[in-house]
């Protein structure tokens, strides 16, 4: 912001204030005469002492405009040209000094701070998710690429074929997942309140769930040790689903063969509480931190299991319920997941 601009608006209020005392005085002359107010002889007497006090007038309005101008015009016009670089798209844009006289420009200059703050937090992650997702989406294409090319090699044998086309079709199915959940979350962050909803048991649906998922656990020999009360829930059971669908499959994903995975549904008067402990690989505190971010992974070796974006959706979806999530974790120590659901 370049500083010779401000006083460009000081000098205009001056010529302001000496054009309005010089019309004043014109006025005030031109009437005298009309009217005959004073006698000629006594008006080129009183003359000289009126341009005086004009003077004197022009040269103090001008002293004040240039103190308020720096104590208010300054800020504003900094403020204002702040604001056109921000229109611009220039995010990283600040109001250096805060402190000012009045507290309005100060608290204004702060607010403004703050704002720029979070649309620059903002453009990062949208530059981010869109580099994620390009990368999510080039990885299963370029592989579903690579095998349908081989597979124009009539010299292949009926085991390789089929070996080909399998994992043509698992990352056909990657690429399906990603789509469904992107779309899935888009919808539920523009969403405030969940529809369709209905009582349902939690218990059963936890239990369902397991279910869906024993060939998981028990192709890695993993023990569940199950306690649940008996609650119903009054919800979207379909979004429901897919919160411990992704829990209890982190769970499987990151626990040892022949490990162990605790669940438990503690129902209250206020909350139904579900517990999902496992004795997995546990966490940093650093990881911990972003693991409902938008495509975050911490373990990068299981990268090709995922997408980072499976805890995002159970967090939102647990938002819009008015719940509650908390991760406890250790590193090498597994993990514990607790959800807590309003009754």
């Amino acid at each position: 912001m370049n500083s010779k601009k401000p006083l460009k608006p000081l000098f205009i209020s001056s010529i302001i204030i000496f054009v309005i005392m010089l019309i004043s005085t014109i006025i005030s002359f031109s009437l005298n005469n009309y009217f005959n107010l004073v006698p000629i002889q006594t008006s080129t007497s009183v003359i000289w002492p009126i341009i005086n006090i004009y003077l004197v007038s022009l040269i103090i309005g001008i002293f004040v405009v240039a103190i308020v101008g720096r104590i208010i015009l300054l800020p504003i016009l900094k403020i204002s040209s702040a604001l056109m670089e921000v229109a611009k798209g220039n995010f990283n844009i600040k109001i250096n000094k805060e402190e000012h006289l009045v507290k309005e420009l100060q608290n204004m200059s702060h607010n403004f701070n703050i704002m720029v703050g979070e649309l620059n937090n903002i453009e990062t992650f949208r530059n981010d998710f869109i580099a994620n997702v390009s990368h999510e989406f080039k990885t299963p294409i370029a592989s579903i690429d690579g095998y349908t090319m081989l597979l124009q090699d009539n010299t292949l044998t009926e085991e390789t074929r089929n070996e080909y086309i399998e994992k043509i079709l698992g990352n056909t199915k990657r690429l399906s997942n990603l789509v469904y959940t992107i779309l899935q979350i888009s919808k539920l962050e523009n969403q405030g309140i969940i529809t369709e909803k209905s009582n349902f048991k939690l218990d059963e649906q936890f239990r369902q769930t397991l279910l869906f998922l024993e060939p998981k656990w028990s192709a890695k020999n993993i023990d569940l040790d199950i306690s649940l009360d008996e609650a119903i829930f009054y919800g979207n059971e379909e979004l429901l689903s897919q919160v411990w669908v992704n829990i209890l499959d982190n769970a499987i994903k990151f626990t040892p063969h022949n490990g162990l995975i605790t669940c438990t549904l503690r129902h209250s008067s206020d909350w139904i509480t579900i517990t999902i402990s496992d004795t997995g690989i546990g966490m940093t505190q650093e990881v911990k931190k972003h693991i409902f971010d938008k495509f975050y992974q911490g373990d990068k070796s299981h990268s090709s299991e995922g997408n980072g974006l499976g805890l995002a959706l159970v967090n939102r979806i647990i938002n819009l319920c008015s719940g509650i999530i908390e991760v406890n974790s250790e590193l090498g120590k597994g993990s514990t997941f607790i959800i807590k659901l309003p009754c």
